[in-house]
């Protein structure tokens, strides 16, 4: 495995950066849109809720790696063509945030009426209360849901391997078809992917211990 890890190590690492930074983008984006679908679910306009509920229920209950096809071989027949590592990092974006729009939409329903009701007295709009008020509480009470949904994504992530996204499963599927050993290999990938995930989980515990939140 050492051996593994000096002869290849250039690509391994250029696969483990790769990995970080489409999974701090997908991160990113995908906890804002879950967050605003979340929002937009419990709105009190049926339409705008029935909408974002159509786009939880549809992109939660299909394969991501369909969603990561679609965009890798169908838009470029139709559009512009788009990078294996981009085709991968949309689609886990958007699979990723329609599970944490579940999450946030729970969160924000075990918020007390009585809060919406207080800040509408007060003559604040309907969205300001919902996010200044309920989101911040909504967020803390499901954040241990939400640490896992991140973590998931970095694992999930190696679905860039299939689409050439030049992540880190890509590189080692192909050290592992080089040098024919792949039983070191995918254990040294696997080992790779706990130096990401295992800090991620150390991180997340924390700022539930921080925020007084526990995962019961």
């Amino acid at each position: 495995m050492i051996s593994l890890l000096q002869q290849y190590w250039p690509l391994l690492l250029e696969g483990f950066i790769n990995t970080l930074i489409a999974s701090m983008i997908a991160l990113v984006f995908s906890l804002i849109i879950g967050s605003l679908m979340g929002m937009l679910q419990v709105t009190s306009n049926k339409i705008v809720s029935g909408l974002a509920n159509a786009y939880v229920e549809f992109f939660r209950n299909i394969p991501l790696l369909i969603i990561v096809m679609f965009f890798y071989v169908v838009i470029p027949m139709y559009w512009v063509g788009i990078s294996g590592f981009w085709a991968g990092t949309i689609g886990l974006t958007i699979y990723t945030s329609s599970f944490i729009a579940d999450n946030v939409r729970a969160g924000i329903l075990t918020v007390p009426k009585g809060q919406m009701e207080a800040g509408l007295s007060q003559g604040m709009k309907q969205m300001q209360i919902m996010r200044y008020v309920i989101l911040p509480q909504a967020i803390r009470i499901v954040l241990p849901p939400l640490g896992n949904q991140f973590i998931n994504l970095v694992k999930n992530s190696s679905i860039l391997a299939m689409v050439a996204g030049l992540d880190l499963m890509y590189y080692g599927d192909f050290v592992a078809m080089e040098t024919f050993n792949t039983l070191s290999t995918y254990v040294l990938v696997g080992l790779i992917y706990l130096v990401i995930t295992l800090p991620l989980t150390y991180f997340t515990r924390k700022l539930e211990d921080k925020l007084g939140v526990h995962n019961n």
